[in-house]
């Protein structure tokens, strides 16, 4: 319901007496009426009947909807019922279903009134036994903004018991808790009489379980929703951990995200090591080019979205004002599109999601935008989300970890460069008589490290190891390798080179030490040897051949050997 909304639907204390009246039909003595009560009741219950059996059916909203209509007609005595369906995401009324002639229905089907439509119709003037009863007279319909539909004809009975063409009736239909859930208009009583207050008591009455009705089947279709996409996101979480890389994992969340929960737009962005960058890593429902899958974002920034007062079920939805208040403009890459209207309505909302690693900190960030209700998520949805979420990063957790332990198994856990094991398989690849190329490698010893180590420490040490692993990998060609072979000792594989491309790299290597911004690195020396092969040696032979060539250079001072 609209802010507006629910004062109009507030009983009165002292509903005005104009308007009511008893009447006995013509023609009946009491006994007659009494008869013709008891008929009326049983009727009503038979409509509460058909509409109870359409829920207990499980019927879906728009049968229920007919069903009501067909019941309400035929147990109220009235040729035109319509119901005009509150939607909370355009916080307005729809008409859903008519039932009545071919041209009440050609007129009002699909047609949409908001609040401004029904304010002046739902007066407290008008209210009358629960119901808003409006005379033909009492009400100038020039100023109405609504379409209606008026059948032609005068009155089939004359005077101020018979109905008029030109009058209306409405009764609110409201959920359990009060909240508004559509509006049910009457016309063309086929008796021709305006009702009586007892008519109208049993109006309300019928409309109340009506609107029970409803709400039960709007529910029931809800759950269903919500019930399959919690069973799609529990298929997911247990395949995650079969799902044994990192992008596969983080596509799978958002496809999920998407398909179950009902977000046409889903990214996940993860923050770059040792910064507050957000980075995307994998997204569902956008277009290449959109800028969102591109831009980097800034955790310090987006985690002042983090405010207790938009947290739900450890999500942050944050309303749009608010969050380009909170966080610099450069961080606002997209706006939402599928917006709706009112109280309950996505506008163009913030939905963020924490996700966080195993030791608590913020490993990167769930956005979900373009909700296809066009409405604000459930706090249900929320917890699916948050749940979903918490389940994937665990999930990338034990990824994360495969990953780097089938890493370990050929590089270096120091340097990140190959390792020894590594080698020797490139090395037998290399020299498959399949593919006849010459090869050369180059073998390299730090003369000096020692000192340093022993000087600054094991952790300083490293440092200087893992920066002089970086500066090997940035240097050789992209088709040739770097690798640690052990302590400090490192190999390069170059492919396709004799011993001037051997030279021309050894070069490089010396030049980019000599003048390294680090004074530790840059103090470093080196002994190279230098093997070349055209396929002929063994792997553990050319491999031989470098190192004895490295220690010839390093007993000799010459720093480079060549093998013969």
């Amino acid at each position: 319901m609209g802010a507006l909304g629910r004062a109009w639907f507030e009983r009165t204390s002292q509903p005005p007496a104009a308007m009511t009246n008893s009447r006995t039909p013509t023609g009946t003595n009491g006994s007659d009426g009494a008869a013709v009560a008891r008929a009326e009741f049983a009727s009503s219950l038979q409509g509460l009947l058909a509409v109870s059996r359409a829920v207990r059916n499980g019927a879906d909203v728009a049968s229920v909807l007919e069903t009501i209509a067909a019941a309400v007609s035929s147990t109220l005595g009235f040729q035109t019922v319509v119901l005009n369906v509150y939607r909370p995401e355009w916080d307005d009324f729809y008409v859903q279903t008519v039932q009545g002639s071919e041209l009440v229905r050609t007129a009002l089907l699909g047609q949409v009134y908001n609040w401004d439509s029904w304010k002046p119709l739902l007066h407290p003037r008008f209210l009358r036994a629960g119901a808003y009863f409006i005379p033909n007279d009492a009400f100038d319909w020039s100023t109405d903004t609504g379409t209606r539909f008026v059948p032609d004809g005068e009155p089939l009975i004359d005077g101020p018991l018979g109905w008029h063409p030109n009058d209306e009736l409405f009764v609110p239909l409201e959920r359990s808790d009060g909240e508004i859930l559509g509006i049910m208009s009457f016309g063309e009583p086929f008796e021709g009489l305006r009702p009586t207050d007892e008519q109208l008591a049993l109006v309300v009455t019928l409309a109340s379980h009506a609107a029970l009705a409803l709400e039960t089947a709007q529910e029931r279709e809800r759950l269903e929703r919500h019930q399959r996409g919690l069973e799609q996101l529990l298929r997911v979480s247990s395949q995650l951990p079969q799902t044994m890389t990192t992008e596969a994992i983080l596509d799978s969340v958002c496809e999920a995200v998407q398909e179950a929960l009902g977000f046409d737009k889903v990214l996940i962005e993860l923050r770059e090591e040792g910064t507050e960058l957000l980075r995307p890593a994998a997204s569902a429902g956008w277009e290449e080019n959109e800028e969102a899958r591109s831009s980097t974002l800034d955790l310090s920034r987006i985690s002042k979205l983090f405010d207790p007062c938009f947290e739900i079920a450890g999500c942050y939805l944050v309303p749009r004002d608010e969050a380009e208040r909170r966080v610099d403009p450069s961080q606002v890459v997209y706006e939402s599109v599928r917006n709706g209207r009112g109280p309950a309505a996505w506008n163009h909302h913030w939905l963020v999601v924490p996700l966080y690693g195993t030791d608590g900190t913020v490993r990167g960030i769930l956005w979900a935008d373009e909700p296809q209700s066009r409405l604000l998520p459930t706090e249900n949805v929320l917890q699916a989300l948050r749940i979903f979420a918490n389940h994937a990063m665990e999930a990338l957790a034990v990824a994360t970890q495969l990953a780097e332990t089938r890493f370990l198994a050929d590089h270096d856990p120091l340097t990140r460069l190959l390792n020894r094991r590594a080698l020797l398989d490139e090395l037998h690849e290399a020299g498959e008589p399949s593919v006849p190329r010459s090869l050369s490698l180059v073998f390299l010893d730090l003369d000096n490290f020692k000192e340093i180590n022993d000087r600054h420490g094991h952790v300083t040490g490293d440092r200087v190891l893992s920066q002089f692993g970086s500066l090997l990998e940035e240097l050789v060609r992209t088709e040739d390798d770097a690798f640690r072979v052990g302590g400090d000792e490192f190999a390069l594989l170059l492919r396709d080179a004799g011993e001037s491309d051997a030279r021309e790299v050894v070069a490089r290597i010396v030049d980019a030490v000599e003048s390294n911004i680090d004074p530790l690195v840059r103090v470093l020396t080196a002994s190279f040897g230098i093997a070349t092969s055209g396929c002929r040696q063994e792997p553990e032979e050319l491999l031989r051949i470098a190192d004895e060539a490295m220690y010839q250079a390093k007993r000799t001072g010459t720093r480079i050997e060549v093998a013969a």
